[in-house]
């Protein structure tokens, strides 16, 4: 009589079995919003004054994290942290949300990355849309220009190839914008490492749609025909091509397409075809419009006979801006973060508590939900181990296998523990562990809560004397409590774990 096959032992056999069938490794399509909330879809949050039927369905036909997190409360530094496995405090520049021209890559040469990982295991890759992890453009004496402010931006040389870009890191392909597109100075579109259309004159700010949510937007420079209302769509159909090159290719290699939005980041500028359709004013539009590049998205693969053999990802770099989540509260009652806490840049979990859904037909089990604490961090460990690649000691530091929990087959929490950063980087971490989530500095590590519309979102602290904070998630969701001086047990070992992980330079073992 056979001995009983154990659980790992079975997940090896699960994935092996995958990835000898007749498709081989699965393609993987990756879909990361901007500054997309929690309490924006509707499948977190039921009262969503926003119709988010594409992605609900995305999430009826896979598996919902309900604990997943951004690594960090603001984009530069999770956007890091994704492509590298690695949270971005570790490195120098690692608190930094860059700009226009800012530079050199936050990611060192040689490091390996997400997309790298996939094209060493056969992969072809590709990415589209907001890049915002630095660059290197040149002036025309072949200087770097390693600031993104107005006028270095003025100093460019469009002629030179751009360094540091997504080419250098691991991508095949690459269509889009240097950071945020339509509030960083340069309005123009990257394709691979040139920028094909430059900028010709100054952006007229008067020029641009009028409404409380388009506030948003910097001067700067702005190439021919580069519409920051329909951007999105025209990432959308960069990405659609993509997927059917890929059908078509007669090398069959399967694909790894990363596809960043511009949507929802403020300004609000949704397409002609979205606006005034929500019922929930222009930021509802842009949510609408995010929706429906999703459900774009998976037509493309099912037109082109791929969704069986893809895995979807759907996640945000951290929760929804301060402007429209006050905004849209008061003037539709929508809580882009609810049940949560803060708001982007904000240690609270509603900076960095954000959704994250799964699709793997045949894989994942349609319809469930899990409460496995999750960052975008362990994206890479697991690919890594879906498609039985290694990932030596110097990389994806902190990155842990979700495909436990993809299979089914986890008895038990994946992580020890979950570290994130807030706007101010090193400086403002957190720990989670268990029910517990210890704060390292006092307030939200982001916002300031004494200025302007943005006191409508603040709490009385409990403890405004306290260095620290401490707060038991499971009986005060909220994070209204602060029990650091009522706990100080609790609260002195997670800093010493916090401590020790940051010394030690990785939370992987």
């Amino acid at each position: 009589m056979t001995a009983p096959v154990r659980p790992l032992v079975a997940l090896c056999l699960w994935a092996g079995a995958l990835c000898a069938g007749a498709g081989g490794h699965p393609n993987v399509l990756l879909i990361l919003a901007d500054d997309l909330g929690y309490g924006d879809v509707r499948c977190y949050n039921s009262e969503s004054k926003v119709p988010t039927p594409n992605i609900d369905r995305l999430a009826a036909a896979g598996l919902r994290f309900t604990d997943a997190h951004s690594p960090a409360t603001v984009c530069t530094p999770s956007r890091y942290a994704l492509m590298t496995g690695q949270m971005a405090f570790r490195v120098p520049k690692g608190g930094m949300v860059f700009q226009g021209a800012d530079g050199p890559s936050l990611i060192a040469p040689g490091r390996l990355t997400l997309p790298a990982l996939l094209r060493q295991k056969g992969y072809a890759t590709a990415a589209v849309g907001k890049w915002h992890i630095g660059l290197t453009f040149r002036d025309l004496a072949g200087l770097p220009i390693h600031r993104g402010r107005l006028e270095d931006v003025s100093r460019i040389d469009y002629s030179r190839r751009i360094e540091g870009g997504p080419l250098d890191h691991g991508f095949d392909r690459f269509f889009g914008t240097a950071c945020c597109p339509t509030t960083d100075w340069i309005y123009a579109f990257i394709d691979g490492d040139r920028i094909p259309v430059p900028p010709t004159g100054p952006l007229r700010r008067d020029s641009l749609p009028r409404h409380p949510y388009a506030n948003d937007c910097r001067g700067g420079f702005i190439a021919p025909g580069f519409d920051m209302q329909e951007l999105d769509l025209q990432l959308l159909e960069k990405s659609r091509e993509f997927i059917a090159q890929q059908a078509r290719s007669p090398a069959r290699k399967p694909f790894f397409l990363y596809h960043a939005t511009q949507a929802v980041h403020l300004p609000s500028f949704a397409g002609k075809d979205f606006q005034g359709k929500s019922g929930a004013g222009p930021h509802g539009d842009f949510l609408a419009e995010f929706d429906y590049v999703v459900g774009e998205l998976m037509r493309s693969l099912e037109q082109n006979g791929l969704a069986d053999n893809t895995l979807v990802l759907l996640s945000s770099d951290n929760g929804p801006e301060t402007t429209a989540a006050i905004r849209m509260r008061a003037d539709h009652g929508h809580d882009a973060a609810r049940p949560w806490r803060g708001v982007k840049r904000d240690a609270w979990e509603g900076g960095h508590r954000v959704p994250l859904i799964v699709r793997w037909p045949g894989r994942v089990k349609p319809g469930t939900v899990s409460d496995q604490l999750a960052s975008l961090t362990d994206v890479m460990a697991t690919m890594a181990a879906i498609t039985g690649a290694e990932l030596p000691k110097d990389s994806a530091e902190d990155s842990f296998s979700l495909l436990p929990v993809l299979a089914g087959e986890a008895t038990g929490p994946i992580r020890p523990y979950l570290i994130t950063q807030a706007f101010g980087g090193a400086r403002t971490l957190s720990l989670r562990e268990g029910r517990w989530k210890y704060i390292d500095h006092a307030g939200s590590g982001g916002n300031n809560y004494e200025r302007g519309d943005v006191k409508s979102y603040a709490l009385p602290e409990a403890e405004p004397g306290a260095p620290a904070q401490l707060y038991d998630l499971v009986e005060d969701p909220g994070e209204k409590t602060n029990l650091y001086a009522k706990r100080p047990d609790i609260a002195k070992a997670m800093k010493a774990r916090l401590d020790q992980s940051v010394a030690a330079g990785r939370s992987r073992p």
